[in-house]
């Protein structure tokens, strides 16, 4: 994750929150990085929120991501050829493609309408709000919201909201509105064809200042009808600002992704999972898999120590590594049963086939903390030391 604002401890775990207030991971679960943040406060917060009218609340923690919120720019990094990454330039959101797209799939993306400018914007009592970035690919939305009229440092609000429950340590204080600085984005609603739409992240974006960016994917919001056609209705509260700003934008994007559904099955001791569907466009990879029974166990995971939940690594036929886009941990001994809807970065053109590799983590269930997690000597973060189940691998082919 990108850094956040210099601001007080209480403001700062806000900011966490509003990342994580509308995901739809169905477990608590945290970030490597939110997790030191949140050690370093010694404080920790719940909050009560309905997402869709759902009555059961959802503790959610968007975790580490290589390109969602807070991710950073690849445009110049080597990934693109300079003058693509100058004509690129016109389309900032291109940032929020996964590391290793290439310029070939970014140019493919265009020509699909998946990114676009849209170019709108709002302006209510001096503060103007720009929506000039737009990605849609089938599997995920992102735009960002871009800020002129106020110079202040961050554009989400800082502000605690009054449902904070406190677990332990300080209370935040509460400011009330007539007192907050104008000029925050406090909240955004996303409708789909009038419906509304949960978000898997949100807030400030380290890509550049003065920008509110959001990300969704299709996986987290199964009642909404997406489609390749839909009029996208963006609604941003801003603080001491009444009349909410508000975007209608068309989308309508040429979908040629390839589809899989192999409907394959491994199973291993007490654990069996179907990998239900791949779905491959030029800037994601989506899968979804069906699991059943409990995780085998390696014989260091005995003990105080145990397997995590099963997590799922996907290789094309060269041996690249895709990059997950999110990466939950679970302060819990995993369950029998999960439905896992994960999006990946993009492949390297059209694979051959796609390996999937099952593996667990380490975890100390004292503190639940992971064998392995964190960074070294040279600031490299590691999710944690995996332990591949080589018996669980499966290997679909890809047809052309």
């Amino acid at each position: 994750m990108g850094r956040l604002p210099d601001r007080t401890e209480s403001a700062e775990m806000e900011a966490i929150e509003r990342m994580i207030r509308h995901s739809a991971m169905p477990k608590t679960s945290m970030s490597g990085e939110i997790i030191d943040k949140i050690g370093e406060m010694n404080m920790s917060r719940t909050r009560k929120h309905a997402a869709n009218n759902r009555k059961v609340w959802k503790r959610t923690v968007v975790a580490a991501s290589a390109a969602a919120i807070l991710g950073g720019g690849i445009i110049g990094s080597g990934f693109v050829s300079p003058a693509m990454a100058e004509a690129l330039k016109q389309v900032p959101v291109f940032s929020t493609l996964f590391k290793g797209t290439t310029e070939e799939s970014v140019k493919t993306a265009m020509d699909q309408g998946i990114v676009k400018a849209p170019n709108l914007s709002v302006t209510h009592d001096g503060v103007t709000l720009k929506l000039s970035d737009l990605l849609y690919d089938g599997t995920r939305l992102s735009f960002m919201l871009d800020r002129e009229g106020v110079d202040l440092e961050g554009t989400a609000s800082p502000y605690p909201r009054t449902e904070g429950v406190i677990v332990y340590g300080d209370a935040p204080k509460v400011v009330p509105e007539e007192e907050q600085e104008k000029g925050y984005v406090s909240n955004v609603d996303v409708l789909i064809n009038g419906e509304p739409a949960r978000f898997g992240g949100f807030g400030d974006t380290g890509k550049r200042e003065n920008a509110y960016e959001v990300e969704m994917s299709v996986g987290e919001n199964p009642e909404v009808n997406w489609g390749d056609e839909f009029e996208l209705t963006i609604r941003a509260e801003v603080t001491r600002i009444d009349e909410p700003f508000e975007f209608k934008v068309p989308v309508k994007i040429t979908d040629n992704a390839i589809l899989l559904q192999p409907n394959a099955t491994k199973t291993y001791e007490d654990f069996s999972y179907t990998v239900k569907q791949l779905k491959l466009t030029p800037v994601t990879t989506r899968l979804v898999i069906d699991s059943t029974g409990k995780v085998p166990r390696s014989a260091e995971q005995t003990g105080d120590y145990i397997a995590s939940m099963m997590y799922y690594d996907i290789v094309d036929d060269q041996g690249n590594l895709l990059d997950q886009n999110k990466f939950g941990y679970f302060h819990s001994e995993p369950e029998t049963e999960y439905h896992v809807d994960e999006l990946y970065s993009p492949f390297n053109g059209t694979p051959k086939s796609i390996t999937i590799k099952p593996f667990t983590l380490t975890v100390n269930k004292n503190d639940w903390s992971v064998v392995g997690q964190g960074k070294d000597s040279n600031g490299t973060y590691s999710r944690g030391d995996k332990t591949y189940i080589k018996e669980l691998e499966v290997t679909i082919p890809v047809e052309k």
